[in-house]
């Protein structure tokens, strides 16, 4: 039952195998230009200082825009793969805007699976841990309840693929519970509640040590392969036309 479960989560929240150095390089330069957002967010150098930090930062930009591939759009590694059948090396979350390792714009997100053991009484179930700095601030000292929203479809849409027949987000419901706080682990759990035909029901609780700060109830629509690979296709011609 496990290995079930493994096979239909590989691909969208872990690796194959052992990290590249290409992969290891691209996690070092997300983390780095994550320190650089919180460091312009908080902007307390002089003006001297912040127009010398701006330049450097454009002859890095101009630096890495020589050597990137000149695919306007981005690949999406691991992603025809997963249409095929094939199972890819590099999962298409370490892209993720919301958790991905490999994209400064989030915080990242570790996530992990609980499975299921019927004689237990234990359901299959999803946990991510995430911690937010001042850039995700909305409230003084909270994070912005935007964040905390998307941070909550993440989990739940890894979650909702445990059944075996992923789909897409086609309702969220989030209740917030208490303010969120900046710079403390949190800890968010979904599990699957009902499975109807197409519609996947869901549902997730964000907790920061004992403090319930949100929860939400969420449907998504399964999609097959074939609406997957349409998507792809969609995609792929976007990136020809803008390359």
């Amino acid at each position: 039952m496990a290995d079930r479960y493994e096979r239909e989560f590989r691909g969208l929240g872990g690796h194959e195998s052992e990290k590249t150095d290409v992969d290891i390089a691209r996690h070092g330069l997300a983390d780095a230009v994550r320190e650089f957002h919180d460091l312009a967010v908080r902007g307390a150098a002089d003006v001297a200082h912040l127009l010398e930090a701006t330049e450097k930062i454009r002859l890095i930009a101009q630096h890495l825009n020589d050597k990137v591939p000149t695919e306007s759009y981005g690949s999406l590694v691991g992603m025809s793969d997963h249409v095929s059948g094939v199972e890819g090396r590099t999962s298409f979350l370490d892209r993720s805007p919301i958790s991905g390792s490999m994209n400064p714009i989030a915080a990242p997100m570790r996530m992990s699976i609980e499975y299921p053991d019927p004689a237990r009484g234990i359901e299959a179930s999803v946990t991510g841990r995430v911690t937010y700095g001042l850039a995700y601030e909305g409230p003084p000292g909270c994070v912005h309840g935007g964040f905390v929203a998307a941070a909550l479809d993440e989990v739940l849409g890894q979650t909702q693929s445990l059944t075996g027949e992923p789909g897409m987000t086609g309702e969220l419901v989030v209740r917030y519970k208490a303010p969120t706080p900046l710079y403390v682990e949190l800890v968010i759990t979904g599990r699957v509640v009902k499975v109807d035909g197409r519609k996947i029901y869901t549902h997730a609780t964000v907790m920061a040590g004992d403090t319930l700060c949100a929860e939400s109830e969420a449907l998504f629509i399964s999609m097959n392969k074939e609406v997957f690979a349409r998507l792809l296709r969609i995609r792929t011609r976007e990136a020809d036309n803008n390359g």
